[in-house]
């Protein structure tokens, strides 16, 4: 059985599997439908992502808008990411607030996304595999993203300063406040 731990962000929350380990390893669901809607999260997901990266590397803040958005279930196969989330609900209580937690191979903790949020993570270990499923598919013309190191947002990545490997294309995102000049 599944259990669920709320974050103090509403929507946001972690996923702990019920792991079943013995001399030959181990074996745990990650997903199960009818088990995450007794847990009442109802999503219908249509595509599953992967991605490898190395010790530095950060991904995002991304983003999908409008009709495009998608809910993030995501996870670690190999190695330990700071995930991070951030809401950009336009009225919520904690709208620019984010919360950030460790997923690694060893915890298999699962952290839930709703649409809404913008979404990145920093691999902390010499290397990482990262798995997410998404309840929409990709559409590039509705792809947004947030300024990994807006400093109104502060978030602190944990990887060693000047160690940053961050694609040029995120480089580029606006800043937290010039993103929320474009919802008024």
């Amino acid at each position: 059985m599944m259990t669920i731990e709320q974050t103090s962000i509403e929507g946001l929350c972690l996923l702990h599997p019920q792991v079943f380990q013995d001399n030959r390893g181990y074996f745990f669901e990650s997903y199960n439908r009818a088990e995450f809607e007794r847990l009442g999260l109802h999503y219908d997901f249509v595509q599953d992502n992967q991605s490898f990266s190395t010790y530095g590397t950060i991904r995002g803040l991304h983003f999908q808008k409008g009709e495009h958005a998608q809910a993030k279930l995501v996870r670690v196969l190999q190695g330990r990411v700071l995930d991070v989330a951030v809401d950009l609900r336009l009225g919520s209580p904690t709208f620019g607030k984010w919360v950030s937690v460790e997923l690694t191979d060893e915890n298999k903790t699962m952290f839930m996304i709703p649409r809404g949020f913008a979404h990145g993570f920093s691999v902390l270990s010499e290397t990482a595999v990262f798995a997410y499923k998404c309840d929409n598919g990709y559409c590039r013309e509705s792809e947004g993203g947030i300024l990994f190191n807006d400093p109104e947002l502060a978030i602190d990545w944990c990887v060693e300063s000047g160690k940053e490997v961050v694609s040029a294309k995120d480089l580029l995102h606006p800043t937290f406040n010039q993103y929320c000049q474009t919802c008024i």
